[in-house]
């Protein structure tokens, strides 16, 4: 399974730690996927391709959480989303980070909805 941090990221987060490049990304902006969305982030797209602005709360314990929900009105299509990804851009841009969602079947016309709280992306802190 490729979900997890894009070389993207990991680059530009290595390049603002060693090398004191200046890296922030103005908004995150997330996907619907019905499987595993790759390396590239783009593998397995929802028939629905509206991308969500997503915001966080601060940062705490090397874990980042959604603080508002993301919704979807009158979805494209009837899937199963089962993984997101997440953009520097509402279209095109830089693919940021992936991960899963629980599996929830949606019928064209339906709204889903990812809770405030339900989004978090996280490292894992030496203890």
């Amino acid at each position: 399974m490729a979900t997890g941090i894009s070389d993207y990221l990991a680059n530009q987060w290595l390049d603002a730690l060693g090398n004191n490049d200046t890296f922030a990304v103005a908004a995150v902006y997330v996907k619907l996927h019905v499987g595993d969305p790759g390396a590239a982030g783009t593998a397995n797209a929802a028939t629905e391709t509206t991308r969500k602005e997503a915001s966080f709360s601060a940062a705490s314990s090397g874990t980042l959480t959604s603080d508002a929900a993301l919704t979807w009105t009158n979805i494209a299509g009837s899937q199963d989303a089962t993984h997101f990804t997440s953009w520097d851009n509402i279209s095109a841009g830089n693919f940021l980070f992936s991960g899963t969602v629980t599996a929830n079947a949606y019928t064209a016309g339906d709204t889903f909805t990812i809770a405030s709280g339900s989004l978090t992306v996280s490292l894992t802190i030496a203890s």
